[in-house]
């Protein structure tokens, strides 16, 4: 159920129990913990707990108040470690840290830099520890991400500011038990704007103990309490959140394995439809084409062999169970608009409601005007407006700027129909959203809704 992605069982005051502590874990619903070293001699340690505990997998590399000797003949040693033992996932944990003076800087930096280059050469992770040195550790990740860099930021303890910085590069992000302490609601904030999609968790043992147990040791069964106020600040359930975690420790340090695609899936109550991957336009922001997965399911769909109709049935059972029934997915629906119409049939004959999430170029692709065959089908339609000028919407779609007055058209016809319309915007800093949101209000007469990007 859950993954402790950072837990250094190797530590002096594990010695007499660390049996205990990991059955204490299995019994807390762990089924991984990932132990990452500080230097060469807990990287060996590190090795030899891979090898005793089936559960335990690891990372090797030079901590940064462990960095204030480091010369690049330890590279080769740290590499042997790594390819002689696939249970080792990463490289960490490394970074830096101006907050204490165990090391110079400089050497630091060094040491960082030489060990994202074994990363690199290894297509490996790594690892990140921060502490006061936020600006530095960005610039270094933001240069080297271009050539293939993947990162967990450990402990994170900065700005929102960051979070968008480290997400919109696509790395990953984990707290501590820090977040449950009760004065802590500046990190709680912080914590609340990581997608879950880039969210880790971790204990950080034997530190940073979580409420209750704060001034105790830390250990791995105690990731359930981070968990649970991860669950809290996302509103969303500790299943919802041990989920996508685990899920995304597999897609960042392949542990464990990648589910079986969903064709359905809970979020909050309303069931969503994974109709096709599939689209016409190719925005940005979009990880259809190379990473289909949402919440922790893998929404990936064999192009040429889409489900048929009866599948989704199947699983959607009672609609009136969900508060309504969307047809979503990475992709376009209205690309399958016949398969959507024959469950929308069902869904409705059962008591249920239906919308669609669409970037509102169904007519166009169906070459006819589908608004009309909604009624009585479909209760609502979710439209990514994105933006009300041509060239930007172009630019974020990768589609012909026709395209803008294409889905404005569809806007309209769904409003003729009866239709319940709700056009978002992506929260993009270069969008002008209150223009957005008149357009949408005054002009069309539809509900308005920004979206986060992340």
């Amino acid at each position: 159920m859950f993954v402790d992605t950072h837990a250094h069982l190797y530590y002096p005051n594990f010695k007499d129990d660390l049996d205990e502590v990991i059955q204490r874990a299995k019994d807390a619903g762990v089924d991984y913990i990932l132990v990452p070293a500080t230097d060469l001699a807990s990287a060996a340690q590190v090795a030899d707990l891979t090898e005793k505990y089936e559960m335990i997998y690891g990372a090797v590399g030079v901590h940064p108040h462990d960095s204030r000797e480091w010369t690049k003949d330890l590279i080769p040693l740290l590499e042997e470690l790594i390819v002689n033992n696939p249970k080792i996932v990463a490289v960490g944990e490394i970074g830096l840290d101006y907050y204490y003076d165990f090391s110079p800087k400089e050497k630091q930096i060094e040491a960082f830099r030489d060990q994202i280059e074994l990363a690199l050469k290894l297509d490996y992770p790594i690892i990140v520890h921060n502490r006061e040195s936020d600006e530095d550790v960005l610039n270094i990740i933001k240069e080297y991400t271009p050539r293939g860099l993947k990162a967990q930021l450990h402990c994170f303890n900065s700005t929102e500011e960051y979070v968008y910085q480290y997400v919109s590069l696509g790395h990953y992000i984990s707290f501590t038990g820090n977040i449950t302490f009760k004065k802590m609601d500046s990190i709680r904030e912080v914590a609340s704007k990581v997608t879950p999609e880039k969210l880790l968790l971790e204990t950080d043992s034997p530190f940073m103990t979580p409420v209750p147990f704060r001034g105790k040791r830390n250990e791995p069964a105690h990731v359930k309490l981070v968990a649970e106020m991860q669950a809290e600040v996302h509103r969303k359930t500790v299943e919802e959140i041990a989920q996508v975690t685990s899920f995304n420790a597999f897609r960042l340090f392949g542990i464990g394995k990648l589910p079986e695609p969903s064709l359905t899936y809970k979020l909050y109550n309303s069931l969503y439809v994974n109709i096709t991957n599939r689209c016409n336009a190719d925005c940005f922001f979009c990880t259809h084409k190379d990473e289909p997965y949402l919440a922790g399911y893998n929404l990936k769909l064999d192009p040429h062999n889409e489900p048929p109709a009866e599948d989704y049935i199947k699983e959607i059972g009672d609609p009136t169970q969900y508060d309504e029934i969307v047809y979503c997915g990475f992709g376009e629906p209205t690309l399958r608009w016949d398969v959507v119409k024959e469950i929308s049939r069902y869904v409705k004959k059962n008591g249920g409601k239906t919308r669609i999430n669409t970037n509102g170029h169904g007519s166009f692709l169906n070459k006819k005007n589908i608004a009309d065959e909604m009624p009585g089908l479909i209760d609502g339609v979710s439209i990514s407006l994105n933006t009300i000028d041509r060239k930007e919407y172009s630019e974020i779609m990768r589609v012909d700027e026709k395209f803008f007055d294409v889905m404005v058209e569809f806007a309209k016809n769904c409003k003729e129909n009866g239709i319940r319309v709700i056009m978002s915007v992506v929260g993009l800093k270069e969008i002008d959203i209150q223009a957005a949101k008149d357009f949408v209000v005054e002009e069309l007469g539809a509900e308005f809704r920004e979206r986060p990007l992340f």
